[in-house]
């Protein structure tokens, strides 16, 4: 089973929200499909693959799916492994949206022997089917070579397929669980904490960095010339794109312990606890790039009668303040949270002020400025 903090990036997928509490664990649940699926058609190995939701496209060409579940021979050298969609059995099912048997994977045109070749393992049959989310494909169920010896055959395909069903109503339960658990501190828009998470988080972050002798870096971030967005292309567009940028935002930032915040508007805040300077600074110059050039309000929409005419690039203002390089740490934990956002709020200001689409770090002069 892949680590917890890289299998909950496989889980960051947007549904309604629904009254169901969060009781479900991710890791858990995987293992438990991995389980009953060789119950269901005992083999000697299986695996569980997902498609990244932060790299999905219109089109599989380019998506990877990984491993993120796996048993049998070789089954922790796969972890984290991936395979492109436009190859093996499993790219060819998830293409598709269809199970696939290979009773003989010499004779079947789709198998992809790299990892047998890699990993001394040799695949005899195969079973393979989709799973679903609603009715978008997300990944794949795969069985290698029964227990018995014997090739998997139709009564193995329609036992897993029966179980897949299940399965991707189960995965359905489990994000719904985790999107209500997570509804009171989301901002609806974007997905993000909103403000109220955000300055929780913050006071909390702040009083560990005093305990431990710590740091805690906040990048403060405003979209350049937004407005434009609105006036050109609707409200609508406008909130589109602010959804995007909330999947731009975590793409970049994978850092453990960060806060993603939409602060208000076209205005985000990010804590970075334990960075210092350089790092912080670094994470806002990626964050600035990759808002740069991202390609945003591509494909077709509800609100639009047909492609939109973006023509960007939008862009993004960015200020950096690190607790205690420009904060000193005395004073209550509501006025050392209010001085770091203000420092942050004023760098990013600074950063307009300088021309746009750039970073600027907190100085005592812009403290001093305002």
């Amino acid at each position: 089973m892949l680590p917890a903090a890289e299998l909950e990036t496989f889980l960051e997928r947007y549904r309604h929200d629904t009254g169901v509490p969060e009781t479900m664990d991710p890791g858990s649940f995987i293992e438990e499909v991995l389980r009953r699926a060789n119950a269901f058609v005992p083999s000697e190995a299986g695996s569980v693959l997902l498609d990244h939701p932060f790299e999905r496209t219109g089109d599989a060409v380019g998506t990877q799916l990984y491993f993120i579940a796996t048993f049998g021979p070789s089954a922790d050298a796969l972890l984290g492994a991936s395979i492109p969609t436009t190859e093996g059995v499993v790219g060819h099912v998830y293409r598709k949206g269809e199970s696939h048997l290979v009773a003989e994977s010499s004779s079947d045109r789709f198998f992809y022997s790299r990892f047998d070749e890699t990993h001394a393992f040799r695949t005899a049959s195969l079973l393979a089917v989709p799973i679903r989310i609603e009715n978008s494909v997300c990944g794949v169920l795969e069985m290698v070579n029964r227990l018995d010896g014997e090739p998997f055959d139709e009564r193995d395909r329609a036992l897993l397929e029966i179980f897949a069903s299940y399965t991707s109503v189960s995965i359905q339960n489990l994000l719904d669980a985790r999107r209500a658990g997570a509804a009171a501190r989301s901002d609806d828009l974007t997905g993000l904490a909103n403000d109220r998470f955000f300055h929780r988080r913050l006071a909390e972050d702040l009083e560990h960095a005093d305990a431990a002798s710590g740091r805690v870096a906040l990048l403060f971030m405003d979209l350049d010339n937004f407005k434009s967005v609105n006036d050109r292309h609707g409200h609508l567009a406008g909130s589109q794109v602010l959804k995007e940028v909330g999947y731009v935002l975590r793409r970049v930032v994978r850092s453990p312990r960060v806060t993603l915040a939409r602060y208000g508007g076209d205005e985000f805040v990010i804590i970075l606890p334990g960075f210092d300077t350089p790092a912080a600074v670094q994470v806002a110059e990626e964050i600035r790039e990759a808002i740069r050039s991202q390609a945003f309000l591509r494909g077709r929409f509800s609100w639009a009668s047909g492609p939109v005419d973006f023509r960007g690039p939008l862009t993004c203002s960015v200020g950096v303040a690190v607790y205690p390089d420009h904060v000193p740490r005395f004073g209550s934990s509501d006025h050392r949270r209010n001085q770091l956002l203000r420092a942050s709020d004023q760098a990013m200001y600074a950063a307009k002020a300088a021309g746009k689409d750039r970073v600027v770090l907190s100085s005592p002069e812009l403290a001093a400025s305002k």
